[in-house]
């Protein structure tokens, strides 16, 4: 620590390897799935109706209506039974069972914590805040997905957290999302597949268009063409890439916050969804949406993407448009700047840029914002959160990389009406690994996705050692005059 002083709250999250997700278990050979389905269908209904109760036995407890998912997972290979009798539901859930496995969401950490206020402040006094924390939970394969929590900011600024559910849930994925064409058409013109083929397709949609929609017109584009020529495939295949990375999600009402999960669903964030940066934003006219930037990770490349939801029930997942959108960190401002969006990022790996946007979703023209400056940042700074309004100016929490790969954390504030401007920044961390957090996963490192400000103090949750995470309060006065003197 140092000379801001920040306290302690004793909020303490570790990963819990118990926390388990019922996912596909089905291999990718075809010849693999039919031998799987054969030895099933070799037993007879008493012996089949005694497997299926001795696998209930051992993992009922451990899951929420399990027996769904076992159905969902005998539906992804029904194709491959061989067998024209009809099976009992019995056989049918003892194949999907079959085709299941757990896979422990926190396995390896939970960590790289952002905070926002919950959309629901009912029952608290006028002093006290409810918030949703969300986590960065990783596990077998280094696959991160998304988890919260949630609890409360008291007025002498104590913080209490409910305690978890044991059980997960993932979303409800709609099977027949719904897109812009504006947004459509753009991202295809930015990866180069505009051509003959999607013209053709496009015009027949309407303004707003659903998946069985784009189907049906690529359907009839390719009528009558018999073999289609490889641009056109290629084509084909990247509308469909990107129909898939465009998706929405729901969770019922009547699943806890502790137990709604984001699992990645596309394929470019098959290897994980990172450091979901989550921001309340407040629109010109009051309405209120909560975004959050993420990495998304397919093992090979990253890409920048958006989530957004009203409610933390309904999610759309976005791919990010422009030729700004590169590398990590994107931060959105909480409100619009002079009517304009903004966004905190960092193209290059490098330096913080600041860019303006007419629409969330589209991004070019980054402007070099600060570059490292002292010696803890000297490898690389970058953003730490969505920035925090104030009265003195845009408060940006930030990272530095310096010797050693060690991670600290500092701040700097912008100007309220004119953010390019970099009113001052601190020469000193405002938070650096203790010794008792260098060790774990990925040592020397604390690191926080974004804080809010409660009653003149910032609290800022971050993960340590990208294992665990905490929160600590500091006074804003405190770090505000910190700032002004730096």
């Amino acid at each position: 620590m140092n000379s801001l002083n920040p306290q302690p709250t004793g909020v303490l999250f570790r990963p819990d390897s118990a926390r388990v997700l019922i996912r596909p278990f089905i291999p990718g050979d075809p010849a693999r799935i039919v031998n799987i389905i054969g030895r099933a269908l070799s037993l007879s209904e008493a012996e089949t109706e005694k497997q299926l109760a001795a696998v209930t036995a051992d993992f009922g407890k451990r899951h929420l209506d399990i027996r769904t998912h076992w159905q969902q997972n005998f539906e992804r290979v029904k194709a491959h039974v061989f067998s024209s009798r009809p099976l009992s539901k019995a056989r049918q859930l003892y194949i999907g069972a079959l085709f299941s496995g757990e896979y422990s969401l926190e396995s390896a950490a939970l960590f790289n914590p952002s905070l926002v206020a919950h959309p629901d402040q009912s029952g608290l006094s006028g002093d006290e805040l409810r918030f949703i924390l969300s986590l960065r939970a990783t596990g077998e394969g280094h696959i991160s997905s998304i988890e919260f929590r949630t609890g409360v900011i008291r007025a002498d600024h104590s913080i209490s957290v409910e305690e978890p559910s044991r059980f997960v849930t993932a979303p409800r994925v709609n099977p027949n999302p719904t897109y812009l064409k504006t947004v459509f058409l753009d991202k295809l013109m930015e990866m180069g597949f505009e051509n003959d083929w999607s013209s053709l397709v496009l015009e027949s949609l309407g303004t707003t268009f659903t998946l069985s929609d784009l189907e049906k017109s690529m359907q009839h584009a390719n009528q009558g063409k018999g073999h289609l020529p490889r641009d056109e495939q290629r084509t084909m295949e990247c509308v469909r890439w990107l129909a898939q990375s465009n998706y929405e999600i729901d969770f019922a009402p009547s699943v806890a916050v502790s137990e709604r999960i984001i699992f990645p669903v596309s394929s470019n964030e098959s290897n994980g969804m990172e450091d979901a940066r989550f921001v309340r934003f407040v629109e010109d006219d009051g309405s209120v949406m909560y975004y959050a930037t993420y990495t998304a990770y397919n093992g090979r490349a990253i890409l920048p993407q958006l989530l957004e939801t009203p409610d933390f029930l309904h999610f759309r997942a976005l791919t990010l448009n422009g030729r700004a959108v590169q590398n990590k960190g994107m931060a959105l401002f909480p409100r619009r700047i002079n009517g304009r969006y903004a966004m905190i990022s960092r193209q290059d790996d490098e330096n913080l840029f600041l860019m303006f946007s007419d629409n969330p979703h589209f991004w070019s023209d980054p402007k070099l914002l600060q570059k490292p400056g002292e010696a803890w940042e000297s490898v690389k700074i970058g953003n730490c959160g969505s920035p925090i309004e104030t009265d003195a100016g845009w408060l940006v929490i930030t990272h530095g990389v310096g010797p050693m790969r060690k991670y600290c954390m500092g701040a700097m504030l912008l100007d309220l009406n004119d953010p390019s401007k970099v009113l001052s920044h601190l020469r000193e961390p405002l938070l650096s690994p203790k010794e008792s957090e260098r060790e774990g996963y990925v040592p020397n490192v604390v690191y926080t996705c974004g804080g809010l400000v409660h009653r003149g103090r910032l609290i800022l949750p971050y993960g340590f050692n990208d294992t665990g995470a905490t929160i600590v309060t500091v006074e804003l006065d405190r770090l505000l005059a910190a700032l002004k003197e730096g």
